[in-house]
């Protein structure tokens, strides 16, 4: 595959319209450089909606609604306004900004963009959450230049939630057989080797979820970090996929798209330009 036009470290160590802090930069001083000790940082500012009760935590609706912040300009003003300290600060439980694993990796990512460090959030699904069942996840992925390899990183991974799931891994090094991206996702649904009714979050499952997973990631790649639940365009299936799941040119259009994801830094060109196309970007007035 010829070189691409973009650079992809370069590209992936500025921040995109996301994961900009905004008017809120200065609060990105002095945060420590190593990714681990960053990881610290971003689990003493969230708390992740679907976890609080077992934290200890009752949520009142309107904390929920903290979910909904779209932007890290966003997240971290509503962060300040729950407890003005430095964001090295570990708050309480209760001072947490309250966000779901999409919100944990994407602070990661900006916070590593702000340092220069080539980052992006990928959108699919966790092997590690219940038995024989892929979950809809976030994870950061960040290029390590040392072993110049990219690398999945789960921030929401916290010693708490490792005991309770009984992980066994690094989540400072997530393996790529317990982090699927949605492309892979798709492609193992497609070709059989996985059931697509394993693929999904509570009642929510099977091909139709994974193929909005395999949009997500393609956008989290072209630095538009969508929330879980958005959705548009091509994410919504059509009557045709109902109709002929095998063969429907919806699903083939998936299979290409899937694919560039796949493909590499190379695909980068691709990647960015696909995410342009009118049944992948976002509709017209959406807003970061």
């Amino acid at each position: 595959m010829a070189k691409p036009a973009v650079d992809p470290i370069a590209y992936y160590s500025t921040p995109g319209p996301v994961t900009a802090p905004g008017k809120h930069a200065a609060l990105l001083g002095g945060l420590p450089a190593e990714v681990g000790s960053l990881v610290e940082v971003v689990q003493g500012l969230l708390l992740h909606v679907h976890w609080a009760v077992r934290y200890g935590i009752r949520l009142s609706e309107e904390r929920n609604q903290e979910a909904q912040l779209r932007t890290v300009e966003k997240m971290l003003g509503r962060i300040a306004a729950l407890d003005d300290r430095p964001l090295t600060a570990a708050r309480p439980l209760e001072l947490r900004l309250i966000g779901n694993c999409r919100d944990f990796s994407t602070l990661l990512c900006a916070l590593l963009r702000h340092q220069g460090i080539p980052a992006r959030a990928r959108c699919g699904f966790g092997a590690y959450f219940l038995p024989s069942h892929y979950e809809d996840h976030w994870v950061c992925e960040y290029w390590r230049a040392d072993e110049a390899r990219w690398v999945l990183v789960d921030a929401q991974l916290d010693a708490f939630q490792r005991r309770i799931l009984g992980v066994r891994f690094d989540p400072l090094d997530v393996p790529r057989d317990q982090f699927i991206t949605g492309g892979r996702a798709w492609q193992m649904a497609r070709s059989g080797e996985a059931d697509p009714e394993s693929f999904g979050i509570f009642d929510m499952h099977g091909l139709w979820f994974i193929r909005g997973n395999v949009i997500r990631d393609l956008l989290a790649l072209g630095k538009l970090e969508v929330l879980p639940w958005d959705h548009w365009g091509i994410m919504v299936e059509g009557d045709a996929a109902r109709a002929d799941p095998a063969g429907a040119e919806e699903h083939r259009e998936i299979d290409r798209l899937a694919a560039l994801t796949l493909a590499g830094d190379g695909a980068l060109d691709e990647i960015l330009a696909a995410c342009q196309d009118e049944q992948v970007r976002p509709p017209s007035g959406w807003r970061p």
